[in-house]
């Protein structure tokens, strides 16, 4: 940072990470140690002003619990989900909060006073767990969030990559399946249509629910479940998705050669059920590349928040 040394560790960052439903919220130190955390509803239902209103309202609290404390916030970082000008402070195009060229960055000075970033939910995501997480002492790390939908974050040297459009990282978009099903971007065999939480519980639904007694409401984890005690439509369904899921993350490896791989997200927490047989696949895919090392996320939905704390801290000094 370029100022604030004399405040030493009383020194905190206002870390918010927004979603569609509910918003992760810290005060994070410089080395990533949270101090206070609190969580609240998005309830985007009321609408992108609502919304915007939540956010602001929540950041100035956390500054003013922070300055109770004893401690002096010296910059807030915001995550927010879809398409993000990290440069402009801009949420350009969100379709869980509806966001459409909000200038969130500049609302958030004038409302706290104090020097803001604005980041897109996964990349910060991917920053703290290549800087904090999973990754940490690694150069080169490619985070992958599986859940509902699958979007990735690439960090080199403690950066993520935004893009010229902000819009980097999106491997959920990655063609993997050319006759497969329909993805909500409009094309067919992404992915994210194939392999994601979201469309690993869809596509068990439609193969067998007189077999399996499960209709509508069936989750990937209800399959991982059936699939781990032997059923046998729930084993395809899952060595699909992870089938899938290797060539996503071979195409990954082929463009960015690094070092690990960070798995994220819901889908995730199935584990070493997931994550073994994903690297065998992926052992299998590669061959001049280096085979990349492929962990879980060590920070859980913390990751956000301290991610956005993190670009906050990484813009005081520019």
């Amino acid at each position: 940072m370029t100022d604030g040394s004399t405040v030493g560790d009383d020194r905190v960052v206002v870390g918010l990470d927004v979603g569609g439903t509910g918003m992760k919220c810290a005060l994070v130190r410089p080395d990533g140690a949270v101090v206070h955390a609190e969580r609240h509803p998005t309830d985007a239902g009321r609408g992108p002003a609502a919304v915007v209103d939540t956010i602001l309202d929540v950041a100035e609290g956390l500054a003013g619990k922070a300055r109770a404390d004893g401690l002096l916030p010296v910059a807030c970082g915001i995550a927010v989900p879809g398409v993000v000008d990290e440069a402009a402070g801009v949420a350009v195009w969100s379709a869980n909060v509806g966001f459409r060229d909000v200038p969130l960055r500049d609302l958030a000075v004038a409302r706290l006073g104090l020097p803001t970033a604005l980041g897109h939910d996964v990349r910060v995501g991917g920053l703290a767990e290549a800087r904090l997480g999973a990754g940490r002492g690694t150069g080169h790390v490619l985070f992958v969030a599986i859940g509902t939908g699958i979007a990735g974050a690439h960090v080199v040297g403690g950066s993520a990559a935004a893009g010229a459009h902000g819009a980097a990282g999106e491997i959920g978009h990655i063609l993997v399946r050319p006759d497969g099903p329909r993805c909500g971007c409009g094309r067919a065999g992404c992915l994210e249509a194939v392999a994601s939480a979201a469309a690993i519980g869809r596509r068990y639904a439609e193969l067998g629910p007189a077999a399996t007694g499960l209709t509508a409401g069936v989750t990937a984890a209800d399959v991982a479940t059936r699939a781990a005690g032997g059923e046998e439509l729930a084993g395809r369904v899952w060595r699909e998705a992870v089938e899938a899921l290797a060539d996503g993350l071979a195409t990954g490896q082929a463009l960015f050669d690094v070092e690990t791989i960070v798995i994220g997200g819901g889908l995730a927490r199935a584990g070493a059920q997931l994550l073994d047989p994903l690297r065998v696949a992926l052992r299998e895919r590669m061959t001049f590349h280096r085979e990349p090392r492929l962990v879980a996320a060590a920070l859980g939905d913390e990751a956000g928040c301290l991610g956005a704390a993190l670009l906050a801290l990484d813009s005081l000094e520019k």
